[in-house]
């Protein structure tokens, strides 16, 4: 008896397709979460930058308007306007189109809060073809003697 065994008969070929389809898979879910991932990141560091902006606006103000103190009033329209001048002035929409910005105060904290829709790269069967994703920072008003 030479050669395969009877009951051992058949094609490698769909296992072979099977196991492609798989890996193709996970370097879309790969590549589209990593897009996820970098866009985050950045509008991690753009609302960082916006919410020390506000906040360095905010105590300048505090001190030519009230003078030196412990801490700074924070005013929210005005911490508002500070983070929305940084963003705009920063060329941001044009780099996270659909830019999205929510600005919240806390005591003596500005909340800054950005979101984008991002367009995945790889079109992944059961995945949506885009996300929405936000980074978040805050920064605390501070006046030092």
């Amino acid at each position: 008896m030479r050669g395969r065994p009877r009951g051992q008969r058949g094609s490698i070929t769909p296992l072979v397709i099977g196991f492609f389809l798989v890996v193709a898979t996970l370097v879309g879910v790969v590549v589209d979460a990593s897009a996820a991932y970098l866009r985050r990141q950045g509008l991690d560091a753009l609302a960082d930058a916006a919410a020390l902006a506000a906040t360095e606006g905010l105590q300048g103000e505090q001190v030519y308007t009230s003078g030196l103190g412990e801490q700074a009033a924070i005013d929210p329209v005005t911490a508002e306007r500070y983070v929305v001048d940084y963003v705009r002035h920063s060329g941001a929409a044009r780099q996270y189109a659909g830019l999205r910005c929510e600005v919240s105060t806390h005591g003596t904290t500005v909340v800054v809060r950005l979101s984008s829709p991002v367009e995945l790269p790889l079109h992944v069967p059961g995945i949506p073809l885009s996300a929405t994703v936000a980074g978040t920072a805050a920064a605390v008003v501070v006046i030092g003697r």
